[in-house]
């Protein structure tokens, strides 16, 4: 059986020289069965969740997913004589080592090496030896800045190993953010689809998600702010009043979905716990003690409602675009 080189197409990762054992494109990156001494009891069928964390084994799955849907894609300038250089400058990639070096090392771009081989070893070095929210952070700017065709399937390829390494972070709408349960990544990647006309509503939630989501400096009292504010331009949306609140949809959801007196309840406690805990609504000089638990469940919550806005019958031919 012959192989073709390994690497990652919009259509494919692998591909089999014979027809019949063509497979899905990212089947053969999930190990299909548990192994003899896992069965055997003789070690864990799983790890404890890595968060903060991240151990060898996860950091060369993301390695070795860089290789194969980016790295082993590189492509040389032509020599002039029918042939090609190893040399970064002039290849497919130099765009991408361009912006690697000048916004994500923040180092001269005149340091990046002449040739693709030397370049590709001081990226695997750096990546190797960079703390574990370095390593999140070079896989998510490789994700934004590579190649828009590859992108989707290097994405669906690493959370498929986070959720192997039992990591708790997944990539949602593209950043990479500590959710651990498959159904709030999907009521949040669900509702910014969804708002996709509405660009209120995806502004705030992708804003939401961004500020959660920051490693180095996450801003989880603004990051509710802008969950209920995608919530609020919704409400306004559906009333077609500027001036609308969520008191207002409500009553709409209430009248056209017949909405259970207890959800409508439940949602606005919702609104009033934003507007009076914890200075979310008022720029209080003192520091806010809010966590990210309490953003990612307002972000989950406010998605959901989103969700459930949108996808009515009833209302969605109220929403005005």
């Amino acid at each position: 059986m012959t192989l073709t080189p390994l690497t990652c197409s919009p259509n494919a990762l692998f591909k089999f020289a014979e027809p019949h054992l063509n497979e899905p494109p990212l089947a053969l990156l999930i190990e299909p069965t548990m192994r003899f001494s896992q069965r055997a009891g003789l070690t864990p069928p799983s790890k404890l969740a890595q968060r903060e964390s991240i151990d060898a084994e996860l950091r060369n799955a993301l390695w070795s997913l860089l290789t194969l849907c980016y790295w082993n894609g590189y492509r040389g300038p032509a020599d002039g004589y029918g042939g090609r250089t190893a040399h970064v400058h002039g290849s497919n990639f130099e765009a991408l080592m361009v912006k690697i070096w000048l916004h994500h090392y923040k180092e001269p771009v005149d340091s990046i090496d002449q040739y693709w081989a030397n370049c590709l070893k001081r990226l695997r070095s750096f990546f190797f030896a960079a703390n574990w929210y370095e390593v999140y952070d070079f896989v998510e700017f490789v994700a934004e800045n590579g190649s828009e065709a590859l992108k989707s399937d290097f994405i669906q390829a690493c959370n498929i190993h986070l959720i192997r390494e039992n990591s708790a972070y997944r990539f949602v709408n593209g950043k990479i953010t500590e959710i651990t349960s498959a159904e709030e990544i999907e009521a949040i990647e669900n509702a910014i689809a969804a708002s996709n006309p509405h660009a209120g509503v995806k502004r705030h939630l992708s804003t939401a998600l961004a500020l959660m989501s920051n490693k180095s400096a996450p801003d989880y009292r603004n990051s509710i702010k802008e969950s209920i504010s995608a919530v609020e331009s919704l409400a306004k949306m559906v009333a077609n009043d500027q001036a609308g609140t969520l008191g207002g949809v409500l009553k709409e959801l209430e009248r056209t979905k017949k909405l259970h007196p207890a959800m409508k309840n439940a949602f606005s406690s919702l609104y009033g716990y934003t507007n009076d805990a914890d200075g979310i609504r008022h720029a209080l000089l003192e520091e806010s003690n809010l966590t990210k638990s309490d953003a990612r469940f307002m972000l989950v919550c406010c998605s959901a409602f989103v969700n459930f806005v949108i996808e009515g019958s009833a209302t969605t031919t109220n929403i005005q675009k």
